[in-house]
């Protein structure tokens, strides 16, 4: 099964590298990755701890961890690898890591000269990065290894008779700290006892949020006195499903949409589903009037999270996509209702959020109108659900303390918390 693996790492890269041709995150991705081991190889020795995240939302929920640690050991080195140029491309500036860089190909010299190039004292995986020649060269290094804010479901291959290759990979990790009961009883099921039920990072990440308001001034000239929907991460599904309750609500109610990318073909596309007088992006203001339009296009990235504070509802995207929604947390830290499409089963939080009442997810577009006008006519209904929201959150912050305790009891030395 290694063989057929191996295989399959290599052609996955020979696809992303034909891709690269024509598609610019594919060339990121693979650009990305040239020559790593040269332009690392005179780094100094010295205490080490690796991050990996698949992307940016891991990187977000995995950033407690890392500022604790930064808080706890300041003479460590952070390395932290992404997977995708989404994650790497955005934060690859961030002070939080000493060295930034992607995750190189999954390969055994790869992974060996990874190792020893960093030299790292332990390693941090968020949620569900899974790499059989990483895993296998930390363990074998006596290096260990953590799984952050696992999730497991009942569905995935390593908990399927013909997952065996799979289970081996797990059996490599030093400790899980898993999301929910269910993920630790799935490892149960394969006789894999080395977990604990920690929680989510996230909840930490987003608490943290709402402690950095950024000032915002545009939003109370644009509001104008009205009520606000705020759309985060938003694809275009999303946005066909939304543009017309927008357009027929517009007397009581203005949006503002973050979509999840930004590219001028995409916000081109966004801008033709509204009247062309009622729209702008938040590029193009200056000194006139905004109060005048119905729809706010964030052509940028940052504020997203603040705007969901001065949101009266809040819409979050990719709930039609195979990966699914995105961040709900970061809406509900805010104390808001949260809407989303029908794809959220793999995402803890969302699913509790329906269960408390205070995340509302829809089929179809008729479904999506009657959810938002319930939402927009009932205010205690609205009130009710955004209390529950923000009561779910602060009732599951702590699991990066959790984390750290645990770790510590199991390798780091008493001196580096005194």
């Amino acid at each position: 099964m290694l063989t057929f693996y191996n295989i399959g790492i290599r052609f996955f890269f020979f696809l992303v590298s034909f891709a690269s041709l024509f598609n610019n995150k594919a060339k990121l991705w693979v650009q990305g990755r040239k020559n790593w081991q040269r332009k690392y190889q005179d780094i100094p020795d010295g205490e080490k701890v690796w991050f990996h995240f698949a992307s940016l939302g891991e990187f977000e929920q995995g950033k407690p961890l890392i500022e604790r640690i930064r808080e706890l050991f300041p003479q460590k080195k952070i390395i932290i690898t992404f997977f995708s140029p989404s994650g790497y491309e955005v934060r690859k500036n961030s002070p939080l890591g000493d060295y930034i860089l992607y995750l190189p190909l999954d390969t055994a010299q790869n992974a060996k000269d990874f190792l020893n190039i960093f030299k790292p004292e332990s390693a941090f995986f968020n949620k569900y990065e899974y790499w059989y020649h990483f895993f296998k060269e930390t363990h074998q290094a006596g290096i260990p290894l953590y799984l952050t804010s696992s999730i497991f479901r009942p569905n995935q291959i390593f908990f399927k008779p013909y997952g065996g290759f799979n289970r081996s990979i797990l059996n490599f990790v030093t400790h899980f700290f898993v999301q929910n009961k269910q993920s630790g009883d799935l490892l149960d099921s394969i006789n894999i006892k080395n977990h604990s039920l920690t929680g989510d990072t996230r909840f930490d990440s987003v608490s943290n949020l709402t402690k950095r308001l950024k000032d915002l001034p545009f939003i109370d000239k644009f509001k104008d006195g009205k009520k606000l929907f705020v759309i985060g991460s938003s694809w275009p599904e999303d946005e066909q499903n939304l543009a017309p309750w927008i357009i027929s609500n517009q007397r009581n109610w203005k949006a503002i949409i973050a979509p999840h990318e930004i590219g001028k073909e995409k916000i081109d596309s966004l801008e033709k589903l509204f009247p062309t007088d009622s729209v702008i992006r938040h590029s193009a203001i200056n000194n006139q009037d905004i109060s005048q339009y119905t729809v706010l296009i964030i052509d940028n990235i940052g504020m997203l999270s603040t705007l969901y504070n001065v949101a009266d509802i809040t819409y979050i995207g990719g709930g039609f996509n195979k990966s699914g929604i995105h961040n709900t947390l970061e809406a509900a830290a805010w104390g808001k209702a949260v809407v989303f499409g029908p794809n959220y089963q793999k995402f803890q939080e969302a699913k509790d959020l329906v269960s408390i009442g205070a995340g509302f997810s829809y089929l179809n577009k008729e479904g999506l109108h009657q959810i938002l006008t319930k939402l927009s006519e009932d205010n205690e209904l609205r009130t009710v659900a955004a209390q529950k929201a923000r009561q779910y959150v602060q009732e599951n912050i702590g699991a990066t303390n959790l984390i750290i305790k645990q770790v510590y009891e199991s390798g780091f030395s008493k001196k580096d918390f005194i």
